[in-house]
C-alpha cells in the first residue's frame, strides 16, 4: 500500500508540474497573440478616414478637391488635405509678399495666382473669360464656389497641411496663406503615416 501511495503522490506531483508547465505555455501564447493582435489593430487601415493630395493650383480642380473632402467630411469621415507644390501657391491669400525673398522667390510670387480668386481653370480658361462665365453659372445654379467650400470645410473640421518643402521652394511665408483654423506644416513623412493609416488616398 505504502508503494502504491508513493507512486500516486508521484503521479501526481508530475500532473500537477505538466499543468502548471502548460498553463504557462498557454498564457505565454495568449500574451504573444494579444500583442499581435494590439499592432496589427494599430496598423490597420481606418474605412473612416480619407487623405486628399491637392497637387494642383487650377481652380477647377481646386473646387474638386473640396466637394469631394466636405462631401466626405459631412457623411462622418475624417479628412486631411495635404497641399504640394502648386496646391500650396493656390492657398495664398494676396497681398504683399512677406519678408526677405531672392530674385527668384519674387518671380514665383509674382507668375503665380497670389489668392484663390486669381486661379485659373485648367481648360476653357480664355484670358480669365471662363472663370467668369463658370462663376455666373455657380451663383445661377446655387453651386458654392471655392470660399464657401473652405468655409464649410473648416465647420466640418477638416484638416489642411501645406507643404514645408514647396513653401520653402518657391519662397512662400507661412503669412502669405489664407487663414485656416488649425492649418499645418509638415513634410511628405507626415503625409506618407497618414496614408498609412488611411483606407482612401485620392490625388488632383
Amino acid at each position: 500500500m505504502a508503494t502504491i501511495d508513493v507512486t500516486l503522490n508521484h503521479h501526481r506531483e508530475d500532473t500537477e508540474k505538466l499543468q502548471g508547465s502548460v498553463s504557462e505555455r498557454l498564457e505565454d501564447r495568449i500574451e504573444r497573440l494579444e500583442k499581435t493582435l494590439q499592432q496589427c489593430q494599430a496598423t490597420q487601415s481606418d474605412s473612416n478616414k480619407l487623405n486628399l493630395l491637392v497637387f494642383s493650383g487650377y481652380r477647377d480642380r481646386l473646387l474638386a478637391s473640396f466637394v469631394m473632402a466636405t462631401g466626405a467630411a459631412a457623411c462622418g469621415m475624417e479628412v486631411t488635405m495635404f497641399f504640394t507644390f502648386w496646391g500650396t501657391a493656390a492657398l495664398r491669400k494676396g497681398g504683399p509678399q512677406f519678408g526677405k525673398k531672392s530674385l527668384v522667390e519674387r518671380a514665383f510670387g509674382m507668375m503665380l495666382p497670389n489668392s484663390l480668386k486669381r486661379t485659373k481653370l485648367s481648360q476653357m480658361d480664355m484670358g480669365g473669360m471662363g472663370r467668369l462665365l463658370m462663376d455666373k453659372e455657380m451663383k445661377k445654379k446655387n453651386i458654392a464656389n471655392l470660399d464657401d467650400l473652405i468655409a464649410t470645410a473648416a465647420d466640418l473640421g477638416v484638416s489642411i497641411r501645406a507643404c514645408e518643402m514647396s513653401m520653402n521652394l518657391m519662397g512662400i511665408r507661412r503669412e502669405e496663406l489664407i487663414d485656416y483654423p488649425g492649418l499645418e506644416f509638415c513634410g511628405v513623412a507626415s503625409f506618407v503615416d497618414d496614408c498609412s493609416s488611411a483606407n482612401t488616398t485620392l490625388s488632383v
